[in-house]
Parts: structure tokens; C-alpha cells; sequence
């Protein structure tokens, strides 16, 4: 049976945009299931158990939470064109950068300029996310000090560009031209004039954003959230118990534990482990929506603790 890639995500979410370029250079075929890009997600919910940011991937009855286990499961199940090539763990390495100090500069550059016309309820449900406050004062008080962060962090990508090669890890699209591509594209596709005066110093990164545009996001087709609710709970998940000799602290498959970012959306995810190991924790859960899901995160940027 084809393997159906259901992508929970919504268009302008900058860590969505990653994995579509996955999709792209994989020339993948999905299913998007475009939600919300602010609480309530009635019909993702279900599927996670609480974990709210985006995106989500599913297939059947296994969800899988944040871009670094997305995409490692991405390249387990359809590795005939491998995104990693020999860059295996520095190719993890490099989204920790993109996702955290890249981002975070990235983050008050863009809201400190787009302020007066950003939504209350949108200011309301990002200071839940980060449990503190969304100043857009505050980050445009920050905006030129992130803005000389957000130059030193583009010119990385433009010295790895400056022999002439069409994409960060040679002539060949990679995880890297993903990672990095993220946030010039979240900047461009928010602030183009912010982003166009950056990337003026950079024009072979200017170059290199446009042809990792041009990979596309491979073939996807729309999918009612509810229909992704009933794929889940006609499925059986593929996710197998298995002991993990190395587990840190002993914890075991049957163990009940919650599961939480932690950085941010930090909303628990509680079940009992199927397995771990040094990258991945799956837990089992239920929901009425869904029945039996398992749902699946990764070890770096996650927390596991007692239920």
C-alpha cells in the first residue's frame, strides 16, 4: 500500500516552508491539511495530545511533532534520494542552528517592523506560546541589534556560496539548503524590502534563495482536517516496543511520561513510552477522535518526565 504523507501546516509558517522543501527536492507526493496558525486547533489536537506548534506530520496513526524528527522520518521512508548524503549528524546540527539563533534573529527583525498591523489575538496566543509577553515595541527596540545578527548569520551562507556552487553542499540540493533557506525565506516572504537590503551585500545567497525556490514543494493535494482525523483512526500505527539498553534513566516501553518542548510550547504531551532512543521518543496515547495514535518527537530540544 503507498505510503499516504499527511502535512499538517499553514502557508506563511517559516518551519512548514522547511519541510516543503524537503518535499521539494524528494519530489514527494502529500496530503496538506492547512490549520490555523493560532489556538484553538480543534482538529489537530487530537492527533497530538497538545503539542501545538507547526507543522505536524502524519502518516496513518503515527504523528510526528517538530522538523528535526519530521524530516529524519521523511529520509527513513523515502531515502532513494537521500537530503543527508554523508552529512548525517552535522546535517541535525545545522537545523539547531537555523532553528534557534538564526530564527531568533529572524523573529524581531520581522514583528518589530510588521507591529501596529499585527492582530491582538495573534499577540495574545504567541505570549501563551513563549509563556511571557509579545511586545512588538520591545522587538522593534531590538529589531537593529537582531538585524546585525541576521547579517552575520547570512553571511555564512553566502562565504559557503562564494566558490561558485549552486547549493551550500555542492551541485546537489541538501538538508542544508533547507535549513538555511528557512529564514531568508521567512524574511523575504514578510519584510522584502528588510530582506532585499540585506541580501544586497549577498548576492550569491540572493541567487541561491531563488533556486531553492525554484525545487518546488513537490506534488500536494488538499485534505479536509477531518478526513485526516479518520485516516488516524482507521490506521494502526507501525510503531514497534522496543527496550533501549542505553535510556538515561531507566525509563522503559509501558512507562507513563509526558513529553514537552523545551523552549517553548512547552504544552505537555502525556502517554506511555513505545520505545526510545538517542534521537526519538514515541509515546502511545488515545483520544476519542482518533483512537490509538502514537505520537513521536525528538530527544534533542525535548524534555521527557514522569507522568
Amino acid at each position: 500500500m503507498k505510503t499516504q504523507v499527511i502535512f499538517h501546516h499553514y502557508p506563511a509558517s517559516p518551519f512548514s516552508e522547511k519541510v516543503r522543501v524537503v518535499f521539494g527536492i524528494k519530489q514527494l507526493e502529500w496530503r496538506s491539511v492547512e490549520i490555523p496558525n493560532m489556538m484553538p486547533k480543534p482538529d489537530l489536537m487530537p492527533l497530538t495530545g497538545g503539542y501545538r506548534k507547526t507543522p505536524v506530520l502524519q502518516i496513518g496513526a503515527d504523528i510526528y511533532c517538530d522538523t528535526q524528527i519530521i524530516i529524519r522520518e521523511l529520509e527513513r521512508r523515502f531515502g532513494d534520494y537521500s537530503v543527508f548524503g554523508s552529512d548525517k549528524g552535522l546535517g541535525y546540527a545545522v537545523g539547531f542552528w537555523a532553528d534557534k539563533p538564526f530564527f531568533m534573529a529572524s523573529v524581531p527583525v520581522i514583528f518589530g517592523e510588521l507591529g501596529p498591523s499585527i492582530p491582538e489575538e495573534f499577540k495574545k496566543d504567541r505570549a501563551k506560546l513563549s509563556e511571557g509577553t509579545f511586545s512588538t515595541d520591545a522587538m522593534a527596540n531590538a529589531a537593529p541589534y537582531m538585524r546585525d545578527q541576521w547579517r552575520a548569520h547570512a553571511s555564512f551562507l553566502s562565504e559557503q556560496l562564494a566558490d561558485g556552487r549552486s547549493y551550500l553542499n555542492g551541485n546537489k540540493p541538501a538538508i542544508a539548503d533547507a535549513h538555511g533557506y528557512m529564514n531568508v525565506w521567512f524574511l523575504k516572504n514578510t519584510v522584502p524590502h528588510i530582506a532585499d537590503s540585506i541580501l544586497k551585500e549577498f548576492p550569491k545567497l540572493d541567487f541561491w534563495q531563488a533556486r531553492v525556490s525554484a525545487l518546488g514543494h513537490g506534488k500536494s493535494e488538499p485534505m479536509d482536517a477531518k478526513e485526516a482525523l479518520v485516516v488516524a483512526k482507521e490506521a494502526s500505527s507501525e510503531a514497534k516496543p522496543a527496550d533501549d539498553p542505553f535510556e538515561t534513566r531507566g525509563r522503559k516501553p509501558g512507562d507513563k511520561v509526558k513529553v514537552m518542548a523545551d523552549d517553548y510550547g512547552r504544552d505537555p504531551v502525556e502517554g506511555t513510552i513505545v520505545f526510545t532512543n538517542a534521537q526519538e521518543i514515541a509515546i502511545a496515547r488515545n483520544d476519542p477522535a482518533v483512537g490509538d495514535v502514537v505520537v513521536h518527537f525528538p530527544r534533542a530540544g525535548f524534555m521527557m518526565v514522569d507522568a
